[in-house]
């Protein structure tokens, strides 16, 4: 169904209002007519009459129909509306979801690349992707790439203290001038005069790192509730690599250290999250360092938190086999080659013996990174490091020769970037390129496509431990009848296969 207005049940829609219920938060904005401003519907503001609101599911639609962001709800913190695995719809449905991906990444990246380049990318012409994109979106591509934009610097400037100039350069804006003339025009405030009337302060450190965290930058991003932050912490506890992350559970925070290359340059720092479920929020805080890929970064946290999924629509989707698990969320990755190399060195030993394998790696191979939290030390090695390794090197810290030549490989094509490892890419070409390297099968190749291309539907049929949570282990051919289980839970497979492996971890949950 195509997503315009008329797809939204407006009598839905506003009992949702009413109640603020949570669960549809990012699924829908409303515009108060009344006003001339759009909120999200978890907003605390007096509830307008019926008739004075118009439902869209995109805030693009929104500022098309002239509506401005409200300033107290603050739309760009939002969940982003989940979209299931693009493989189960049709051809023009998926060009629409990966046009839209596409200008996502143009809006993190901060570069002006023209629409005809994307078109390219996807290999039809200018014309008919704005044709799809329209019918699909209720917008044109540029309305939706300029509200990305928008939204982006909106957030900068209310979480941040970034002079003005700097924000118009990181939200992809060519100059400070026309930054300013579309941000008055959408919302008939100067960029000034929009962060004083915001009163957002800054988010506040924890007090134990308040000091030495000072001089970060503070971000924000909502979820839809349930959330189950200890199992999502949790699971990232049990792998942390020491030096590169850190986990406590006590104060509901996660930090690490990260390389990221913005613009062919390379830069290098850490972030801490940390969670804030009495708002369905999390308050992020990032080292300066990074600023210069503060959008990227902000997506890149998104996935790995899981902040956009729909527990509803996934609870719905896996049925009652799962119930009572609706908060669990599937741990992304800051770094999908990382990811890629931890996945290869957890291949048929325990969680905890990859973790201990993983910091041999990083103090052989990783960088020394100076940060003002004690437990950050290092940066994971990037692909053009291990690329250079030799076997014998890796053979020295009790990596097996198969998992040696797989990591040489993977990092060989990721160097190279004949291999790209992140969201809204091909997953299937991703998957085949995956596998024809050594030593990666089905099950790695799943496992990446689930925590690093954040795809919602892949599946570790061949997985001992999935196999056992299912009761499978007796049968035949376990692997092919957990496929056929699992049908039934497409377009969510993911979300069922670590609701899975929760229930065997932890036999008395539901």
């Amino acid at each position: 169904m195509p997503h315009t207005p008329d797809c939204l049940d407006h009598d839905a829609c506003y009992r949702a209002l009413q109640t603020r219920d949570a669960r549809f938060d990012g699924q829908f904005f409303t515009g108060v007519k009344s006003t001339g401003i759009y909120c999200r519907p978890v907003c605390k503001v007096r509830t307008p009459k019926a008739d004075n609101c118009s439902f869209y599911p995109l805030a693009a639609q929104a500022e098309a129909a002239g509506f401005r962001p409200c300033l107290r709800c603050r739309p760009e913190i939002a969940p982003n509306a989940a979209q299931p695995a693009w493989s189960t719809a049709e051809s023009s449905v998926i060009l629409a979801r990966q046009a839209a991906a596409l200008l996502d990444a143009v809006a993190q990246s901060g570069l002006h690349t023209n629409l005809s380049e994307v078109a390219g990318k996807l290999g039809v012409s200018d014309r008919h992707m704005r044709r799809i994109f329209e019918l699909q979106w209720g917008v044109s591509p540029l309305q939706y790439l300029q509200t990305r934009r928008l939204l982006c610097a909106k957030q900068l400037l209310t979480d941040t203290r970034l002079p003005v100039a700097r924000i118009a350069e990181l939200s992809g804006f060519a100059s400070l001038r026309r930054f300013n003339a579309a941000f008055l025009a959408h919302y008939r405030l100067q960029p000034g005069a929009l962060r004083k009337a915001s009163g957002d302060a800054p988010t506040s450190p924890p007090s134990s790192a308040r000091h030495a965290m000072a001089d970060s930058i503070p971000l924000k991003a909502g979820y839809r509730p349930p959330y189950d932050v200890g199992a999502l912490l949790t699971f990232l506890q049990q792998r942390a690599i020491a030096g590169v992350e850190s986990v406590d559970l006590a104060a509901l925070t996660y930090q690490r250290t990260l390389a990221l290359t913005v613009h062919g340059e390379t830069v290098r720092g850490w972030v801490l999250a940390r969670f804030v479920p009495a708002r369905d929020q999390v308050e992020f805080l990032v080292s300066q360092s990074l600023a210069p890929a503060l959008p990227r970064l902000m997506a890149d946290l998104r996935h790995l938190l899981d902040l956009d999924a729909d527990p509803h629509a996934i609870a719905t989707a896996l049925g009652t086999r799962f119930g009572g698990l609706e908060g669990l969320r599937v741990p992304g990755t800051l770094c999908g080659f990382e990811l890629a190399v931890r996945g290869i060195l957890g291949q048929q030993i325990t969680v905890a013996a990859a973790r201990t394998i993983s910091q041999r790696l990083v103090h052989a191979f990783g960088s020394p990174l100076a940060t003002p939290c004690a437990a950050l030390t290092h940066l994971f090695p990037g692909a053009a490091r291990l690329a250079e390794a030799s076997a014998d090197a890796l053979g020295a810290l009790g990596i097996v020769k198969q998992r040696q030549a797989a990591i040489i490989a993977l990092a060989q094509e990721v160097a190279s970037g004949r291999l790209v490892l992140g969201p809204g890419g091909d997953v299937a070409q991703c998957m085949v390129a995956l596998q024809a390297l050594p030593g990666i099968g089905p099950w790695t190749a799943n496992y990446i496509a689930m925590r690093a291309l954040r795809w919602p539907d892949a599946f570790v049929a061949g997985d001992v431990a999935l196999q056992s949570a299912l009761g499978l282990r007796q049968h035949k051919n376990p692997a092919q009848a957990a496929e056929q289980m699992a049908q039934a839970w497409r377009p969510w497979r993911s979300y069922a296969t670590v609701r899975a492996w929760h229930q065997l971890a932890h036999p008395a949950s539901p």
